[in-house]
């Protein structure tokens, strides 16, 4: 495992899910480049801008980085459900502490499965959902209240690795944002989570490996420890989203959150039928309880 210089803290969760949307999405699939659409001319944008935005520190990751199916087995699918944290992302979380970072605030990037609505708003929003948790999970819940049902830049229908790195794909609705600033940068800055969720995947890229290496080594820059997840769906056909999450775990030593396990014993694999992407009811209710339960598995093990 690469050494990490540590600066301050945040837990980053790096969720891979997705939807399709009517927004104008960054780079889904089918689309012959890897880079984020422009929303204004529905024109691609360069293929490097979205690393180009990222800071000069950053790693640059190669192609030949990404995971394939020929190069990863299949033990990504053994992975327990619930993420382990190291020593040394317990120590960046504490050094985030001590540089400003909130202990009682996370973020989340990711699509329209991200959305508060469709996702965790539940727990700040709605009072039964929160009564019908066990003991220990009430705690988790009071403990990152404010966070679960909240505007965020980096949560957006069409959300992919690379658009997070570009400042265009930024809406900036409550107007917190600095000029130039791509949704990762001003969400760092603004809620300075302790823990941030990233639920991207459907809509994948080309360049997925790489973009998740830049944004993971973002979030480290800022003291973050992100921890990574599968997804339920496998709309590129080969896995390679699942894999790349698994490899990204590996060499930068992350915890992460295995969904996808979570959602097979279900029909169609927590899929509704006929659709490539959507989760059922019964898969979207397993969605946000497992997640509460790996965001209180890092939050323990860090505190």
């Amino acid at each position: 495992m690469r050494k990490i210089i540590l600066l301050t803290s945040i837990i980053v969760f790096t969720l891979l899910s997705g939807c399709l949307g009517n927004s104008a999405a960054a780079a889904g699939p089918g689309n012959a480049t890897d880079a984020p659409t422009n929303p204004a001319t529905g024109q691609p944008t360069p293929t490097e801008s979205p690393a180009a935005s990222a800071t000069s520190n950053s790693r640059t990751a190669t192609p030949e980085a990404s995971s394939t199916a020929k190069d990863i087995d299949e033990a990504w699918k053994s992975l327990p459900t619930l993420p382990t944290v190291s020593d040394e992302m317990k120590a960046i979380y504490q050094l985030g502490l001590e540089n400003g970072n909130d202990p009682h605030a996370f973020s989340i990037l990711g699509d329209c499965q991200s959305l508060p609505d469709e996702f965790l708003g539940v727990y700040d929003s709605d009072p039964a959902w929160v009564a019908a948790l066990p003991d220990y999970l009430h705690e988790t819940v009071l403990n990152f209240s404010g966070s679960f049902d909240r505007y965020s830049p980096t949560v957006k229908d069409g959300t992919t690795s690379g658009a997070l790195l570009w400042a265009e794909w930024n809406d900036n609705k409550e107007g917190k944002c600095q000029y130039g600033e791509t949704p990762l940068e001003c969400e760092l800055r603004v809620q300075r989570p302790s823990i941030v969720l990233i639920h991207i995947g459907t809509h994948w890229e080309t360049r997925n490996y790489r973009y998740l290496s830049i944004i993971i080594e973002q979030i480290i820059e800022h003291g973050a420890v992100p921890v990574l997840a599968t997804k339920a769906d496998n709309r590129e056909l080969d896995e390679r989203v699942n894999q790349d999450m698994a490899a990204l775990a590996k060499e930068f030593g992350l915890p992460i959150w295995n969904f996808w396990a979570t959602v097979q014993h279900l029909p169609e694999d927590g899929l509704y039928p006929e659709s490539t992407w959507e989760l059922s009811e019964e898969a979207k209710e397993i969605h946000r309880r497992s997640a509460l339960e790996a965001l209180d598995a890092v939050w323990r093990a860090v505190k």
